[in-house]
């Protein structure tokens, strides 16, 4: 007996689950599906992605609608195009033995038309994403008059990348509803104030305790300086052969450029960002999927929706900035019960970062060392020998060819063989880690205590009392700020291309109305202070200096100033 049947499902829905191999429900699909069933209770569902959360809302939704009424009876809102078409084809599967249900996927990057045809055409369950379901509404395109079911998949990330205008909108012109169902990784306040403010006393189901982790993920983080950070990664994807991951960055410009430095060196890697045009980023999907390439760098926007199986590893080049981010990125790694590895790569002054997030997920965080090159090549010689003692050749000719190799290596001993098969696969790899250098930050104790205390200090980083002005970085002043009409990204793309630097030497920066602070390393910092200090923007001449004293050129024209002036 299929366990699915016990949660009240109809018989149709339960073979078709059955014949996707399913067969004992996710424990949010055994706590949500039967409330859900009753159709009219407002429901909220925490859980983390990759549990089936698509089944879990989608089964009841199916049984529930009525296929003789060909109108909207059911809309499901989502943040991205990707997550569209999968919770999409989730329900064709889904729908199996229920043909006469109709599900169509609305989303941007595609003809409006064709999805306005569809629509006209009659269908029960609406799969949308934010700003194209507006659009439909806009064109009176679409009726949500008789939607009775609304779903809020993946809430927290449509809130995160800046929805909740376009939710209010669409939760305003569906007035007959009679239920909401909200599912969601983590409960931050907004998504809490989308309960409060919509829905009547809803039922809460949580799988696992709010904001925490998925227990089969393995957090890592290794800890180097602003300038070995792209070497670090190098070494870690050369540590993991066999890899096939995520890596995110913060900024598209990082995902290229990091993107183009792997592929110069033979990494198969592809980009995902905002600047990809829609069919340039299905293609890159599509080869992630089929595992043409093994390694993905993208933004967090670029990322949201993404469900490939199988992912082994995440890695964050860069940690988020919000906290409950590092929660969907580590998400897309130990799915479906499998267990994955999600590393952070540091710097020593974001420790702090670290406390908060084994505090907010209840988890550890494994501190472990940069590998050195003679492990990663130890590391990368026994993968292939693996490959190698269990390479598949039972279905070629190859007895037609042994006669040939014995005479070719009758005078060469198995050791010889085994020598020269590790100089061709080799060679450049360990020329290349020969010399390696050590890329760990070595803590004192002093800097250990620093780290213990640093996530008390955390709430006055934005003073720049609190910048590190050790570990490999020095603390600069210079007078730009607000008031000369930058913002964050134009005021570090203002530094960069004036002193023709790295954003890897940049730490932390603190953007004030008349001025700034930079952290830069320390071997960068002179040559942005002499790149800077005395030249003019907008007329008005700059000053930079490191912060512990001034520049000696500001300095005469204060103490000429103040003579003149007795």
């Amino acid at each position: 007996m299929n366990a699915f049947e016990s949660l009240g499902l109809q018989e149709n829905l339960v073979k078709a689950v059955s014949d996707l191999g399913f067969e004992n429900p996710t424990p949010i699909q055994l706590k949500a599906i039967p409330v859900l069933l009753s159709g009219t209770k407002d429901f909220v569902g925490l859980a983390q992605t990759g549990t089936g959360k698509t089944a879990a809302f989608g089964l009841p939704l199916l049984q529930l609608v009525e296929p003789e009424n060909r109108y909207p009876q059911a809309l499901i809102v989502c943040p991205t195009r990707e997550l569209c078409l999968q919770i999409c084809n989730d329900l064709v599967e889904f729908k199996k033995y229920a043909r006469n249900i109709q599900a169509e996927p609305v989303y941007g990057g595609a003809s409006i038309v064709m999805q306005m045809r569809a629509l006209k055409k009659g269908v029960h369950i609406v799969v949308a994403t934010p700003g194209r379901l507006i659009d439909m509404i806009e064109r009176k395109a679409i009726d949500l008059q008789k939607v009775k079911y609304v779903v809020l998949d993946e809430a927290d990330e449509m809130l995160n990348m800046g929805f909740r205008d376009d939710i209010d909108f669409v939760l305003k012109n569906t007035l007959n509803r009679e239920s909401i169902w909200l599912f969601s990784a983590t409960m931050p306040p907004t998504v809490r104030a989308i309960a409060q403010n919509y829905m009547d006393h809803p039922k809460e189901v949580t799988v696992g305790q709010k904001n925490t982790a998925n227990v089969n993920i393995d957090h890592q983080y290794f800890i180097t300086q602003a300038h070995a950070k792209f070497e670090t990664l190098k070494r870690l994807i050369d540590f993991n052969p066999g890899m096939y991951g995520i890596i995110f960055t913060r900024t598209k410009v990082d995902a290229q450029d990091i993107t183009e430095k792997l592929v110069k060196e033979g990494y198969t890697i592809e980009a995902l960002h905002g600047d990809l045009t829609q069919q340039q980023r299905d293609r890159v999907m599509q080869r992630f999927r089929e595992k043409s390439i093994e390694l993905l760098i993208a933004t967090d926007v670029a990322a949201r929706g993404i469900d490939v199986e199988g992912i082994t590893h995440v890695i964050n080049y860069e940690l988020p900035d919000d906290m409950e981010v590092y929660t969907h990125r580590s998400g897309r790694t130990a799915r479906a019960g499998k267990s994955g590895i999600c590393i952070s790569i540091c710097h020593s002054r974001e420790t702090y970062k670290i406390r908060q997030l084994e505090k907010m997920l209840n988890v550890s965080f494994h501190r472990l060392d940069i590998p050195g090159g003679k492990e990663v090549c130890r590391r990368q010689f026994f993968h292939f020998m693996d490959k190698l003692k269990s390479a598949e050749f039972s279905h070629g000719d190859y007895e037609t060819y042994l006669p040939d190799l014995e005479e070719k290596f009758a005078d060469v001993s198995k050791e010889e063989v085994l020598k020269r098969i590790a100089a061709l696969e080799f060679n450049h790899l360990l020329k290349y880690y020969e010399n390696a250098d050590d890329l760990n930050v070595r803590f004192d104790r002093r800097e250990h205590r620093h780290d213990q205390g640093s996530q008390r200090d955390a709430s006055r980083r934005a003073d720049h009392s609190s910048f590190r002005s050790d570990n490999g970085y020095s603390k600069l002043f210079i007078n730009l700020g607000t008031k000369d009409g930058f913002y964050k990204a134009s005021f570090l793309q203002f530094i960069l291309d004036e002193s023709n630097l790295k954003k890897e030497v940049l730490g932390k920066i603190d953007l004030r109305e008349m001025n700034s602070w930079v952290e830069v390393d320390r071997s960068a910092a002179q040559k942005m202070i002499k790149s800077l200090d005395g030249t003019t923007h907008n007329g008005r001449q700059i000053r930079m200096n490191e912060a512990d004293g001034p520049s000696k050129r500001p300095y005469e024209k204060r103490k000429k100033t103040y003579s003149s002036n007795r």
